[in-house]
């Protein structure tokens, strides 16, 4: 298992592409609480921070795909690097500005979203040319999977160690001039600035002309709605049991099972078409969720979030495949863009709905929201599965077609029944 995870990183750009990409996400990562501890220190109310931090996230949703596609378009410098200045530079001026003009705090909260760059997609997109090798890409869409859940896990202590050595302003800065940095260590390197996406029918819809993105996207909304929702009914939980720090430990659960299960994904190859496999994942993603409804001691519970979350990384690099497979040629980092936005947007209704499902029936009907929207994105995937079986294209990994500036005429990995 290291080995292969080894000769990725040991792959020319690729340890750097990776990790770049990940301290680039970080001010999106950290935004919320980040934005909580600087309002309050400011005087404003928890409903005022919500609704700065909601607004941020709204934003960022909206941009993601909008961004994603005009990297399709213009190539990765040319949109990462200004769009990730004009970010920082909002996310600087509500820093400097805090919320006493409260329509400028709004403005910037909008800003910073919508500009947030799209450099989760944009790595996925640049994994083929920089691996070549189909089993290599996959595995590192696996890895990705993990990194990811090691930098939602950090970053809030990065948060707070800025705050408790600081100050929250300094919090804001300090993390947006560490995003700017690590969004300018990709965009500078030779990958990003060759990566040109495959020509593209014009269309308005970009990728979500593909029926097959569509399902995948409707599939993971409710993915989505169930990692929002187990994080309220777990503050519920925690309440009555030892409150924050039973509620970190619950989360660092969530966390570990997400790392063990990825990374054990990753190490091998898989047979079959990715699409069915992607059901039998969700599928045993609903089921981990369900031993939650026992809401036992706090030990035994955070031994059951462990177990919940072994399947959503799995579950995410397979999605990551599919994209790949169902994207229209020319709107490979929009599609991946798209799955963000609908990852985002399903964990705040998620939250959303949670909240009121927790305050009439307590803990355990919260964690039968996660189960229940589990069960749903499986309906979803099943009721789907045709239209998932036919990919717009059968070239898993477009090597040429996407990431190559001369269109060299060679020819295009396939992943035939393997992924």
């Amino acid at each position: 298992m290291a080995t292969g995870y080894l000769e990725i990183l040991r792959t020319r750009y690729a340890a750097r592409l990776l990790a770049g990409t990940l301290v680039g996400r970080l001010p999106n990562a950290t935004a919320p609480i980040a934005i909580l501890l600087f309002v309050r220190a400011e005087g404003g109310s928890y409903s005022l921070a919500g609704a700065l931090a909601a607004v941020y996230g709204v934003a960022n949703a909206v941009g993601q795909p909008l961004l994603g596609r005009l990297v399709d378009l213009l190539g990765q410098p040319r949109v990462q690097l200004p769009a990730v200045l004009v970010s920082a530079a909002a996310m600087g001026v509500f820093a400097f500005t805090g919320i006493g003009p409260l329509p400028l705090a709004y403005v910037c909260m909008v800003v910073a979203g919508l500009f947030t760059p799209p450099l989760e997609g944009g790595l996925r997109a640049l994994w083929p040319s920089v691996l070549r090798r189909p089993d290599q890409v996959h595995a590192a869409y696996a890895m990705d999977a993990v990194a990811q859940e090691v930098m939602f896990t950090v970053g809030p202590l990065l948060v707070t160690l800025c705050v408790s050595l600081w100050s929250p302003q300094a919090a804001l800065l300090v993390l947006n001039v560490i995003g700017v940095l690590g969004a300018l260590s990709v965009v500078v390197t030779p990958p990003s600035r060759a990566w040109r996406s495959a020509p593209r029918e014009a269309h308005w819809l970009g990728a979500l002309r593909s029926p097959g993105l569509l399902a995948l996207l409707g599939g993971f909304l409710f993915v989505g709605m169930a990692l929002g929702s187990i994080t309220v009914a777990a503050v519920s939980y925690a309440d009555d049991r030892g409150g924050d720090v039973v509620y970190g430990w619950l989360m660092a659960g969530l966390g570990l099972g997400a790392l063990v299960g990825g990374t054990v994904y990753g190490a091998r190859q898989w047979s079959g078409v990715p699409e069915r496999r992607l059901r039998v994942l969700v599928a045993l993603l609903a089921v981990c969720y369900l031993p939650l409804l026992l809401i036992p001691g706090p030990v035994a519970m955070t031994g059951l979030t462990a177990v919940a979350g072994v399947f959503l990384a799995p579950a995410l690099a397979c999605a990551f495949v599919i994209v790949d497979r169902h994207a229209p040629e020319g709107t490979v980092t929009e599609a991946f863009s798209w799955l963000v936005t609908t990852f985002t947007v399903g964990a705040s209704v998620g939250t959303g709905l949670a909240g009121p499902v927790v305050e009439h029936g307590g803990a355990r009907w919260g964690f039968a929201v996660p189960a229940l929207a589990g069960a749903v994105s499986l309906l979803v995937l099943l009721a789907t599965g045709r239209v998932l079986a036919a990919p717009a294209r059968e070239g898993v990994i477009a090597a040429v077609s996407e990431n190559d500036p001369n269109r060299a005429a060679e020819p295009r990995f396939s992943s035939g029944e393997r992924a």
